[in-house]
């Protein structure tokens, strides 16, 4: 998988991609990030990328034409599945679409900034737009970092465990049940017989029916939706 990633702020967003897991996909070649510094797209000698809104109002909003400069030249080189947009009013991110956006090949995301980008930008070139959720950050830098985590775990190869990524919370619209280590009791505090028996059928039982008290408990919310 090759991914594209738009910012304003290249230097933000290099170091979720420089540690663990990410970082050994990079290594092992399952995986490609590459930033592009938007202002090197930027009009006239001091590489302009945005300008004041339309209508009056606070806060400067990204320019069509450098983002436009960007994803042409991207575009001449390769065929992109997706160009995502990184936004607050959006569809927030679940593992649903984190699943499907693991199975694409080549993706574009671009960062907002400032106000948002002008509106045509969406209309022109953005085929997914996600919010990581219900608040707005400076930039769209930490949300790409988000959203490139939850997919490029994904991809087969990168967990030691091949199974792991399938019991995470949410693959079922259930949260994860709870996990112990090593020691079996310590200040009193004993982990559950059950996980100490042996009995693999019936641990997944009642991991199954932890995973489903937890979710019931936590998140009901995810119990109405289709899986």
């Amino acid at each position: 998988m090759r991914i594209d990633i738009i910012t304003v702020s290249p230097e933000l967003i290099r170091s979720p991609f420089e540690h663990s897991i990410v970082k050994r996909a990079i290594d092992k070649g399952l995986t490609e990030v590459y930033f592009h510094n938007l202002h090197e797209y930027g009009l006239g000698n001091y590489r302009q990328i945005d300008d004041t809104q339309f209508g009056g109002g606070a806060g400067m909003v990204m320019m069509i034409e450098p983002i436009d400069a960007c994803i042409s030249k991207l575009q001449a080189e390769r065929t992109y599945d997706e160009i995502i947009y990184m936004t607050p009013d959006a569809k927030t991110l679940n593992q649903s679409t984190a699943n499907t956006l693991s199975l694409q090949e080549n993706l574009i995301i671009l960062t907002g900034h400032y106000k948002g980008v002008d509106q045509r930008v969406r209309d022109k070139f953005i085929t997914k737009e996600i919010s990581i959720g219900d608040y707005v950050l400076s930039g769209g830098e930490l949300a790409a970092a988000v959203l490139c985590d939850s997919i490029i775990r994904l991809i087969p190869g990168v967990l030691g465990d091949e199974t792991s990524a399938l019991t995470d919370s949410f693959q079922d619209n259930l949260l994860s049940p709870p996990v112990y280590t090593r020691p079996s009791e310590y200040k009193g505090l004993k982990v559950p017989e059950v996980l100490l028996s042996g009995n693999f059928p019936k641990i997944d039982t009642w991991r199954s029916e932890k995973a489903m008290e937890r979710t019931q408990q936590i998140r009901p919310d995810l119990l109405d939706e289709p899986l």
